[in-house]
């Protein structure tokens, strides 16, 4: 109970010395952590769409051959329309998670692959590019928003962050779209630029 108490007193204490603290010191300090705070979103929007050390999206799945969509180049196990969809997918239950406290995400790991090695009809490519669009955009429009806070824990969640999961998002699309451009190397349909 003493102890409890000399915490108590020494809080008040604390808040009653930044209260005597001149005006333009603590908005410094406040500015601050607001500089801190747009940076961070700003490096981690760059991080999405445009990939600062990897290929972006655009670049490595937009002109993709619609001929060699289902082809798996000997000695890899997938096909590009394989990671497109497993891509789309797997952004969708990152971002649906972040924000959407029914979400319930597919069984893992089937859920999370699509069942053919080729598009099922010739729209379903630019569907499942659309819908990365989408979903990519929907956790930027997350990561731009001032009034959410990133280091906050997802209330439905275990400990994650909305910062977390925008990290995971681009690390994951980051490890596929690495393996994409592979793929194309050895179905002879990358250009180099």
């Amino acid at each position: 109970m003493a102890k409890r108490k000399a915490r108590q007193a020494r809080s008040v204490k604390a808040k009653k010395r930044a209260a005597k603290k001149p005006a333009a010191k603590r908005q410094a300090a406040g500015s601050s952590t607001a500089m801190q705070d747009r940076s961070l979103r700003q490096h981690l929007l760059v991080l999405l769409r445009d990939g600062n050390a990897h290929l972006d999206f655009e670049r490595t799945l937009g002109d993709f051959p619609a001929d060699l969509r289902g082809r798996k180049p000997a000695g890899l196990p997938y096909s590009a329309w394989q990671l497109l969809d497993h891509m789309r997918i797997a952004q969708w239950d990152i971002v649906e998670f972040s924000r959407n406290p029914k979400h319930v995400s597919p069984d893992f790991p089937a859920g999370y692959w699509p069942r053919s090695d080729a598009p099922p009809d010739p729209e379903a490519w630019d569907k499942s590019l659309s819908a990365f669009r989408d979903d990519l955009r929907a956790m930027e429009k997350l990561v731009s928003d001032p009034k959410v806070d990133l280091h906050a824990r997802i209330p439905h969640g275990d400990g994650q962050t909305i910062l977390r999961e925008a990290l995971l998002l681009a690390d994951h699309n980051a490890y596929h779209l690495g393996q994409l451009l592979i793929l194309r190397r050895l179905l002879g349909a990358w250009r180099e630029s």
